[in-house]
């Protein structure tokens, strides 16, 4: 039996995920990595999949066939990207998406004024590399009255937040993650004009968001219209070091 996602839900995951397994904790090898990618473009949950991440370093060894489904760390255009992803502000014929930490007003602004895209990093291998939901609803917040589209990466591969350990290993380190919902969920509100997120961010009850042709959240609510204009125009994707899981947790709590 064939589960009916709702349709307000679909809007808010549709082209989510760029799948990083490359990087940590996943550190799949690249041969690996573009296999599974090719599963995933072919496979049930293709509509929550947008591009392959990889290293500027790396992307010599990318067979021509992925082209135009890369987003490439470098610090240069690269005709075979859809996007880049850098930590420098750039002129690209490509979508650029620039890291900047939380507060850094400036970098905003630079980051604008080069008609590029922000982009987040919202964990790492270890506890500190975490910000806290505070500084993350400033960023939103910040790129929200902008008007500046951003990515979110890294420590998003659980949909809620709650403690989760930070890598695969056994004797892997443990904290509270963001969860992705938490971030598009929040993203999309603020888009529309909430800049109180930061208790969106940090809710650790799943039943507390429902979805049907509306997503709802404490009272609050957003049409699949407004849910697609925010991922368009606002929240464009989170990094990934898997996609299955993601995939996988949506489906153990009866999402998909």
């Amino acid at each position: 039996m064939i589960k009916t996602i709702a349709p307000a839900l679909r809007a808010l995951v549709e082209d989510l995920i760029d799948y990083a397994g490359v990087f940590p904790p996943a550190s799949v090898e690249l041969d690996k990595a573009l296999e599974q990618f090719k599963t995933y473009q072919n496979g049930e949950h293709t509509w929550m999949l947008r591009w392959f991440v990889v290293s500027g370093k790396d992307v010599d060894q990318v067979p021509s066939q992925f082209d135009g489904a890369l987003s490439i760390i470098a610090i240069a255009d690269d005709s075979r990207a859809a996007a880049l992803e850098t930590t420098a502000v750039i002129e690209a014929s490509h979508p650029v998406y620039c890291e900047v930490k939380p507060g850094d007003s400036a970098g905003l602004d630079a980051i604008k004024q080069a008609n590029n895209f922000a982009k987040i990093r919202m964990g790492g291998v270890k506890p500190e590399t975490i910000p806290s939901p505070a500084d993350v609803a400033r960023f939103i917040n910040d790129c929200a009255e902008r008007k500046l589209a951003f990515k979110a990466t890294a420590g998003l591969h659980h949909p809620i937040r709650a403690e989760y350990a930070l890598t695969y290993k056994d004797d892997a380190p443990r904290a509270v993650m963001h969860g992705f919902l938490n971030t598009v969920v929040a993203s999309v509100f603020a888009w529309h004009g909430e800049r109180d997120i930061e208790p969106i961010l940090a809710e650790t009850d799943v039943r507390k968001f429902s979805f049907d042709d509306k997503l709802h959240w404490q009272g609050k609510e957003l049409t699949v219209e407004q849910i697609r204009d925010a991922r368009k125009n606002f929240f464009h994707a989170i990094g990934s070091c898997s996609f299955e899981e993601p995939v996988q947790e949506l489906c153990s709590l009866g999402l998909l």
